[in-house]
């Protein structure tokens, strides 16, 4: 990028605001965090400082832009020295990574629980102002096979 580009940027505010809220939501990645750490950016004092600037994107007239809740988790957590420290470690950001998706498989499955049991409800009221007429149906076809399993003196199978 230009210089002139870059003042450019910073001196719009919706630019501004674009670039940094782009910015926020790169932190939900655990791989880039340790991009960021193996070259030193958070040994640089200018860096922690936009950190801590980015914190506004917590504020309710912001936090609304944010597609990536975990990158706010993770702009909270990037306040504390030692965590910055530990994301140097390979090993140390692919067990965030491996634990973020865990999360959202439970999330997942959750939702998928919650949807099953809101339409086994639906379905379970449909059935009930539909009861008498399944109970004559189900009835009839009971008689229907035990005539049938008699007559051949075999059960059905």
């Amino acid at each position: 990028m230009s210089d002139d580009l870059i003042q450019t940027i910073i001196r719009d505010p919706r630019q501004r605001f674009l670039l940094d809220l782009e910015f926020v939501q790169t932190l939900a990645n655990p791989q880039y965090l340790n991009f960021l750490a193996q070259r030193n950016y958070f040994k640089n004092p200018a860096f922690i400082n936009y950190l801590k600037y980015l914190l506004y994107f917590k504020e309710d007239n912001y936090i609304k832009y944010v597609r990536y809740p975990q990158a706010l988790y993770f702009l909270d957590l990037l306040q504390r020295e030692q965590f910055r420290q530990e994301l140097v470690n390979a090993t140390y950001c692919r067990y965030i990574e491996d634990q973020q998706l865990l999360a959202w498989q439970r999330l997942q499955r959750r939702k998928s629980q919650l949807l099953t049991n809101a339409t086994g409800t639906s379905t379970s009221t449909a059935n009930n102002n539909n009861n008498e007429t399944d109970t004559a149906t189900t009835q009839n076809s009971t008689n229907a096979i035990s005539t049938s399993t008699t007559a051949n003196n075999n059960p059905l199978r």
